[in-house]
């Protein structure tokens, strides 16, 4: 996906009246009476598209599915098409296609390489470009724009809970700051269930969250990326915004956002979701010493990557 077709998204769902002109990732799980909710997946028969599409199939709160992207999307489409759930599935592959796949969305999710991408990295700069793209069209609502960090939180829940053995199923570990190596920030004095790990045991753990990535390039030799997992964590996310579109109270996940609970001027952390997107960008809450270090550690590197993607818009 080009610069080109950024702009054309925008000015897709803009002139879209139902579409809510949010880029994301999602999951979703709910009730029969859930109502009619168009996603739209962008980049769908790419290494991270054909999982999330396959994902976003199994959501019973999605009730119509539209799947674009440059090339191989028909059999995507037909392949997901064939599961036997709520959503009714579309493919769109040529260009004049995008706009019918993004009309009427109530979601938009980008997990393709593009200009502007909310899963893609550098997270830490593609929401400030998103954003100031945005704003050279004179549609920005910074409510609506997420950075997908949620595999951090899942890869923080899942390691935490083998050290701590306790059920997965259980823990909650709130991840801040951004969505690349000392960026992320795992908040495990706030875990919970809480274990009494040592200080190095939690230094490990903060270290092996943040070379996540890394660790699964190399076990996969080079020759891939986090696409399943990264699948997962943008399916878990759209639920999220699914739920919270619906009038589901108390939504909260971690998301890159503009926030103002730093000097930072985009930052991850916990964000309420509702019918406007964010509803509310929560505080940091109490850290211990070691994550108030980190805090500071990782800000000047974050700061770099929003500058960077902001004077890439402005091609500076």
């Amino acid at each position: 996906m080009k610069a080109a077709m950024l702009r054309s998204v925008i000015r897709r769902s803009t002139t879209s009246s139902a579409a809510t002109n949010t880029f994301f990732s999602s999951r979703g799980f709910s009730s029969e009476s859930a109502p009619e909710r168009k996603v739209a997946i962008l980049g769908a028969a790419g290494g991270i598209g054909q999982p999330l599409s396959l994902l976003m199939k199994l959501n019973p709160l999605v009730s119509r599915l539209a799947l674009y992207d440059i090339a191989g999307t028909p059999g995507v489409a037909a392949d997901v098409s064939h599961i036997n759930t709520r959503s009714e599935v579309k493919g769109y592959a040529a260009d004049e296609q995008l706009g019918q796949a993004l009309e009427g969305s109530d979601v938009v999710i980008i997990p393709a390489g593009a200009l502007v991408n909310m899963i893609s990295n550098p997270v830490n700069s593609t929401v400030p470009i998103a954003a100031e793209v945005f704003k050279s069209h004179g549609v920005y609502d910074e409510k609506r724009l997420f950075g997908v960090t949620t595999l951090d939180v899942v890869r923080a829940k899942t390691f935490y809970a083998g050290k701590a053995n306790v059920n997965v199923a259980d823990v909650n570990v709130p991840v801040i700051g951004g969505h690349a190596g000392v960026t992320i920030l795992p908040l495990f004095s706030q875990a919970s269930p809480q274990a009494n790990l040592s200080d190095e045991e939690i230094k490990a753990l903060t270290k092996r969250t943040q070379d996540g990535g890394t660790e699964v390039v190399e076990a996969k030799a080079g020759k891939g990326s986090a696409t399943l997992s990264m699948a997962y964590a943008g399916a878990i996310f759209a639920d999220a915004c699914l739920k919270g579109l619906n009038g589901v109270p108390d939504v909260v996940e971690c998301s890159y956002v503009q926030s103002t609970v730093t000097e930072l001027p985009f930052f991850a952390s916990k964000v309420r979701l509702g019918k406007n997107g964010v509803e509310e960008v929560l505080g940091l809450g109490p850290l211990s010493d070691y994550e108030q270090q980190g805090l500071e550690a990782l800000k000047p590197e974050l700061k770099s990557s929003i500058e960077k993607g902001i004077a890439f818009v402005h091609g500076n």
